[in-house]
């Protein structure tokens, strides 16, 4: 737990500890992270299942994963720095635990489709059986880290 207090020690948490608007604004870019990811990702995943329909997958898809990896990175940046305002009692905490479990799933869940034929499926527009079921397990474990999160404070 020494990095945690060193981390409720930097300069950015005392920084948001003192600024009631800052960490508002930090929070509602977290939000705006996780509502471009899961707003890009589910659509994403449910047109590889074959549950919509519309704009071929050579169309959409890289354009969805772009706006998913927007999302992710705002998400997890500003969500690092609001973790430094209380580290270790975000790390006392078990759905906060189970998020960032259940984030390493669904980022090696990314890693895996990527390596297991985005590029054929984008360049085919034709889904394979291991993208499908990549797909439908990312159609449920990002939702679920949308869950621990806002467990978190139920806890």
């Amino acid at each position: 737990m020494e990095l945690a207090a060193w981390i409720e020690a930097s300069g950015l948490a005392r920084m948001l500890r003192g600024s009631g608007d800052l960490y508002m604004v930090l929070n509602a870019l977290h939000i705006l992270g996780i509502g471009l990811l899961l707003g890009a990702i589910l659509p994403l995943d449910l047109r590889i299942l074959g549950v919509l329909r519309g704009p071929s997958l050579p169309v959409i898809g890289p354009f969805l994963s772009r706006m998913a990896g927007i999302g992710l990175g705002l998400a997890v940046l500003t969500g690092a720095c609001l973790w430094s305002v209380s580290a270790a009692e975000y790390l006392g905490n078990a759905a906060f635990r189970w998020k960032l479990v259940l984030l390493a799933v669904a980022l090696g869940n990314v890693v895996l489709m990527h390596r297991l034929g985005w590029k054929q499926m984008i360049a085919t527009g034709r889904p394979g059986p291991a993208a499908r079921i990549l797909a439908a397990l990312s159609a449920v474990i990002w939702p679920g880290v949308l869950l621990a999160g806002r467990w978190i404070g139920f806890l």
